[in-house]
């Protein structure tokens, strides 16, 4: 609390002397403190802090070469059309829509989409699926691939450059 302080310690001024009339003050900061770090404790142990939504990958070397079987790898072209282009070896791609579209509040992966992977890793254990993002697809539909594909407990997958030979294998697709 604030405390004032006068000449002589009473409030009152002697007779016959001239004092000064300034008056001295002093103010105790203690409570103010005790008051700031209480709010700040209570913030801070009140605060909910959120996660962080990451992915993790894990990428290997990049000297490594794997060398699969031809007939062991599917090729999922996603061309940004809202289709993905699947094909098995040097097959001509099948065009499968990447979403459902029956519920307008929200969209989910397909199930022809879900239910050629769960065949295709079913019949082949050694399956790798390689995922090529065109620059024209959105961000969301490879986060989202790599969200069924991580639900499906698939692990073997790859993600690789989306090149001029992949758009001609779009053009060609069924």
């Amino acid at each position: 609390m604030g405390i004032v302080d006068s000449p002589n310690g009473n409030g009152h001024k002697k007779k016959g002397k001239r004092g000064s009339k300034r008056i001295g003050f002093r103010l105790d900061m203690t409570p103010m403190v005790d008051v700031a770090f209480l709010l700040l404790t209570f913030f801070m142990l009140t605060t909910t802090f959120s996660k962080s939504n990451t992915m993790e990958i894990n990428t290997p070397p990049e000297k490594l070469e794997v060398k699969v079987a031809e007939n062991n790898v599917m090729t999922m072209r996603i061309a940004g059309d809202g289709m993905a282009y699947c094909s098995l070896g040097n097959e001509a791609p099948k065009r499968i829509p990447l979403y459902d579209t029956n519920d307008a509040r929200q969209l989910s992966m397909s199930t022809q989409l879900r239910t050629l992977l769960k065949q295709q890793t079913a019949s082949n254990q050694k399956l790798v699926i390689v995922v090529k993002l065109s620059d024209k697809a959105k961000y969301k539909h490879l986060v989202d691939i790599i969200d069924e594909l991580n639900l499906m407990k698939i692990d073997r997958f790859s993600l690789d450059d989306y090149t001029e030979q992949d758009a001609l294998e779009v053009k060609r697709a069924v």
